[in-house]
């Protein structure tokens, strides 16, 4: 049975500073893993477009291949930071590849997430529903379910992400692995957060100085953001990971309904 704490802490500028210290030392192999997931999305995006008039079969099946070649090397630059966290310096990258098994898991996972996201869009739309027979003019209702709904889905987001840690370092199936997510960022929801806001910034003075039209600033932030902060924020949420659930004491199968707030 895995414990995990129910009430897991961890710090924002710690889980940062041992971000920092190894990506610094591992620079090169993270950021090769990360330039290879940068090359595989942007390529997929040129053959969907050239392929867009030859031949849809053609088109959905190298689509699939991107997709996969995307989320195996995803998930192998989890289980290169893992292996680094261990201090198991000697380790390649071939020897992170994951198992066939986990990469079905993965999506089995990623089909239960896109669900998990439906389902709470749809709950605010029916909880919105009634009040369409109170009088309130239909485009305030549409507004406020609108803005709800993308609230709702934003925090399920974060609660339910951290799936695919629990199956590459866990070994765990889809379904436990997403309600193993939720109990673990139960009482964490804030610090996460904090820590995405971090991550997240360059990307937002990106877009700042995008509209702001100085597209040299906005290049160099860009460049400074693909091959900084995406490695840095990789092995910071793999280390955020870590320490909640080393921290964490709980049910083998965690409960969804006592999690959820």
């Amino acid at each position: 049975m895995i414990e995990f704490l129910k009430e897991s802490t961890f710090t924002v500028n710690e889980v940062i500073g041992k971000a920092w210290t190894v990506t610094r030392r591992n620079y090169f192999s993270i950021a090769t893993l990360c330039f290879l997931m940068f090359i595989t999305s942007n390529a997929s995006g040129l053959m969907a477009f050239f392929l867009k008039d030859v031949n849809m079969g053609l088109s959905i099946l190298m689509a699939f291949f991107f997709v996969m070649f995307y989320f195996t090397i995803n998930l192998s630059l989890f289980k290169y930071i893992f292996h680094l966290l261990d201090d198991e310096l000697n380790v390649s990258i071939v020897d992170t590849i994951p198992t066939r098994k986990q990469i079905i898991r993965f999506l089995v996972a990623m089909l239960y997430f896109m669900l998990c996201i439906i389902g709470v869009y749809s709950i605010v739309i029916l909880i919105a529903f009634p009040f369409i027979y109170t009088g309130i003019r239909m485009d305030i209702i549409t507004n406020i379910a609108i803005s709800v709904g993308i609230i709702a889905i934003f925090i399920t987001w974060i609660r339910i992400s951290f799936f695919p840690f629990f199956i590459i370092d866990k070994n765990l199936p889809p379904f436990l692995s997403i309600k193993f997510s939720l109990a673990t960022t139960k009482g964490n929801f804030t610090k996460i957060l904090l820590l995405l806001l971090v991550l997240g910034g360059f990307h937002v003075l990106y877009l700042f100085v995008s509209y702001l039209q100085w597209p040299v600033v906005a290049f160099f932030i860009n460049v400074l953001s693909s091959f900084i902060i995406v490695p840095l924020s990789s092995v910071a949420l793999t280390i955020a990971y870590r320490k909640m659930i080393s921290e964490y004491k709980g049910e083998g199968d965690p409960d969804i309904i006592h999690n959820i707030v």
